[in-house]
């Protein structure tokens, strides 16, 4: 299955009818309706019935449409039934334990999918780790099943789990785990370094996503429409950078040609691992 080229993902309650209306407009590449935090436990149904307009209105545009779930089977399960539909590509996974749940969670979405007459496998899994218990496990969840496309930790949770502060340095060891396990089976590292309560500091939420993704980062999920074009340009691909990767690896190629293994270009040398960095750069490229 094609990794997908996600950039930033945005959280709309299910049941948020303002919100919904006007998520298409947002940019994003893909809308997430949340039945998990934002929703209350008397309203749990009530996001669930909601979700087939939510999804064909968050989706006119284009975005791609995934729903966060509960953690608790008891609630999980029936969120699967409703989640599960053409019009959803992803599921995002919260809490996550380790493999063993991911793959639980899969077996329920495929007999969905089945019951459905859609594809088996469709079904795309975004898993997030929010527990210190899970974190020695990142790569095996990472690696759990097929459907995995993104993995990132709950930056908010997981600090209070750690009874610390979120933040750069509590986040940066705990973002590169998963920039490692994430980029080693091949799926998206998802997520930033940095604590981002304050929505109105958009410079300084730049500048730890350009930070993040020279550190490796992919995409980002965020609560606030003013966030999404600061994700979609510094998790993008500029048309300057895309345009220098395109010279690089024809240079490159003419280099091969001449049976040289390495060549000199715009004042730096370059070889293979800088040209497989190029073109994936351009693999990205909206």
């Amino acid at each position: 299955m094609t990794l997908p080229n996600w950039r930033s993902l945005l959280f709309v309650p299910a049941t948020a009818e303002r919100f919904v209306a006007k998520a298409h407009s947002r940019g994003a590449d893909v809308i997430i309706l949340d039945l998990e935090d934002s929703i209350p436990p008397t309203e749990k149904q009530a996001a669930r019935d909601a979700l087939p307009a939510a999804a064909a209105t968050v989706g006119q545009a284009g975005a791609e449409v995934a729903v966060r779930i509960n953690r608790p089977l008891e609630l999980a399960v029936p969120d699967i039934a409703a989640a599960v539909m053409p019009q959803v590509t992803a599921l995002m996974l919260p809490k996550v334990m380790g493999p063993e749940h991911i793959r639980l969670l899969s077996e329920v979405v495929g007999a969905r999918e089945a019951a459905l007459g859609l594809p088996i496998g469709r079904t795309r899994f975004i898993a997030i780790v929010e527990t210190p218990q899970a974190l020695p496990h990142l790569a095996a969840i990472a690696a759990a099943d097929p459907r995995m496309a993104a993995l990132g930790v709950g930056s908010e949770d997981l600090s209070t789990e750690l009874e610390a502060v979120p933040g750069a340095d509590l986040l940066y060891h705990f973002g590169m785990m998963v920039v490692a396990a994430a980029r080693g089976a091949g799926i998206l590292p998802l997520g930033s370094v940095g604590a981002f309560a304050d929505f109105r500091d958009l410079e300084g939420y730049r500048a730890s996503l350009q930070r993040s993704r020279r550190l490796g980062f992919a995409c980002a999920a965020c609560i606030h429409p003013a966030h999404v074009p600061i994700i979609n340009e510094e998790y993008g691909v500029p048309p300057a950078e895309a345009d220098r990767a395109r010279r690089l690896i024809a240079a490159f190629e003419e280099a091969l040609a001449r049976g040289e293994g390495a060549v000199a270009f715009e004042g730096a040398m370059i070889d293979l691992p800088v040209v497989e960095r190029a073109r994936r750069l351009l693999a990205r490229v909206r």
